[in-house]
């Protein structure tokens, strides 16, 4: 299993946090897309891929609404070229990048239509012009210029020879779990660290694959989770307060609940639903964070002593996940108790899960 850690795109800052990543034996480093909050990730992931080796780097996630598919694909195709095959496309329908445009997530259907795309630039095929929805109002037809040649699809020709870059569907509900089975190469759940729940996206997954007539073991799962290990379980549950907000709201965004949960989760997600402020986004002391309740941070996260974690992050991966990303980077976090749970988390609970 790999293990990757988070952090924002803020482009010099993160050539220091993927050296400290890389150093502290992580897998990978994973950074925010959300143009209103954060830096470019296609730079900051560029800039670190030049002072990494071995690292794998990430945007957690990008979306399928504020840049076309060709510029995501251009995008981190030029960081896998800097990275030498280091680059992963983490994608989702969009959150807090959207919210600060004045929209929601990206519909399902256009959400499908931009995975297929991006894929095909991403292995150098086409897409046909008459799937591409520029609106009209925006720019008209090429034809209209009367050019004596042009294009007659949109390939980007220049990725010839550069190495497949990945992509990784972050999903919640059935709908977007089939579509990432489907068409990308991992989904990436965010249903919390519940066995339960992880199994049944699992098994969502497999079941899209064999409608698609495709082998339901050839797509890969991972899962985003939040994770703190703190001898003192108080503290423990509120490093990930925060953090936890962001992934348990996306089980209950629009208003109903999906898959397997017990009566006191759903009100517990109702309740922060109800409560979500956007301009607190992932804060530790936001309103919706304080509608968590221990036990519901004790279902939906990982928490507790070094041994508490291991054994439930070993529970994570008999259920086949080969990777996982630990969401709201605690050397990041202002709390007095960050530092040693990082410490604790690195020096103990990955060597253990690794040996």
């Amino acid at each position: 299993m790999e293990f990757w850690t988070t952090g924002a795109a803020a482009p010099r800052s993160t050539m220091n946090l993927a050296q400290s990543v890389e150093a502290n034996g992580w897998d990978g480093l994973a950074v925010v897309d959300s143009q209103n909050l954060s830096g470019d990730p296609y730079v900051a992931l560029a800039m670190a891929a030049t002072v990494t080796e071995r690292i794998g780097l990430a945007t957690a996630v990008t979306n399928s609404v504020t840049r076309h598919a060709a510029a995501t694909a251009t995008a981190i195709a030029s960081v896998q070229r800097v990275a030498d095959g280091r680059a992963v496309l983490g994608i989702g329908r969009g959150d807090s990048a959207l919210a600060h445009l004045g929209r929601a997530p990206g519909r399902v259907g256009h959400f499908e239509t931009y995975l297929r795309h991006l894929q095909a630039y991403l292995r150098g095929e086409a897409v046909p012009f008459d799937e591409i929805d520029i609106p009209m109002a925006a720019a008209p037809p090429v034809s209209e210029l009367g050019l004596a040649d042009a294009p007659v699809e949109s390939r980007i020709a220049w990725m010839a020879g550069t190495d497949k870059v990945p992509v990784e569907v972050a999903a919640t509900g059935p709908r977007v779990i089939g579509i990432g089975a489907v068409h990308a190469e991992r989904v990436m759940f965010t249903l919390g660290a519940d066995p339960d729940r992880l199994r049944w996206g699992i098994g969502v997954a497999r079941a899209a694959r064999e409608k698609a007539g495709l082998d339901p073991d050839g797509v890969a799962f991972g899962a985003y989770i939040n994770c703190a290990c703190h001898p003192d379980i108080d503290a423990a549950r509120d490093l990930v307060r925060g953090g936890l907000t962001t992934f348990a709201r996306f089980n209950v965004m629009h208003g109903r609940t999906m898959g397997p949960w017990s009566e006191q989760a759903e009100a517990a997600l109702h309740a922060l639903r109800n409560a979500y402020d956007m301009n607190r986004h992932t804060r530790g002391d936001s309103r919706q964070a304080a509608t968590l309740t221990p036990e519901f941070i004790d279902h939906f996260a990982v928490v507790g002593t070094p041994d508490q974690c291991i054994r439930q992050l070993k529970a994570l991966a008999a259920l086949g996940l080969d990777k996982l990303v630990f969401g709201g980077r605690l050397g990041l976090s202002a709390d007095p108790n960050a530092a040693k749970a990082l410490a604790l988390l690195e020096q103990e609970v990955l060597p253990a899960l690794r040996s």
